[in-house]
């Protein structure tokens, strides 16, 4: 069965026709050819494809395409806030050594994001159990924490709004 589906992703509105079974994942990679968002273990374990969903982390290979109409989601395309700037996150990860293969990182990145807007200042012992659900197997973590507490320092913090 098909269903017609609207997604903001990285700002841009996009209208589908989807298979009920097909995965956000999927959707991502194959019809909006976002290609950042990686596809690991297809269980939810490894955390690869980590997305944000209305400001939440959302394992996309565990989500299903139709259940996202009329949400906002962030892909690690839609981070940095131009193709001439990286977003601090990405720029700590860079300087600090904390990618290798890459494979990881899109996930890694936008569960830092997901950290840093609450805690722009969290510990190390914070930052790891954050990017718990986020498997890597070439650096061992450090540099990645390291990377991550770096970007917190660079972030400028959420303005909010008084009521």
């Amino acid at each position: 069965m098909r269903h017609d589906i609207s997604l903001t992703v990285n700002g841009d509105t996009y209208n589908l026709t989807v298979e009920a079974w097909r995965t956000l994942n999927e959707v991502l990679r194959e019809d909006l050819n976002l290609t950042g968002t990686k596809l690991g273990c297809g269980s939810g374990d490894c955390g690869a494809c980590t997305v944000i969903v209305d400001g939440k982390s959302v394992s996309s290979c565990l989500t299903l395409a139709v259940e996202m109409d009329g949400r906002q989601i962030l892909t690690v395309e839609g981070l940095a806030p131009s193709g001439e700037t990286m977003h601090p996150i990405q720029e700590a990860f860079i300087e600090k050594g904390a990618i290798q293969c890459g494979f990881c990182t899109p996930g890694m990145e936008l569960s830092a994001l997901n950290l840093l807007k609450t805690n722009p200042r969290p510990s190390d012992t914070q930052i790891r159990s954050a990017i718990s659900g986020n498997l890597c197997r070439c650096t061992g973590y450090n540099k990645i924490v390291d990377a991550i507490s770096e970007a917190g320092r660079r972030m400028k913090p959420q303005s909010k709004t008084r009521r």
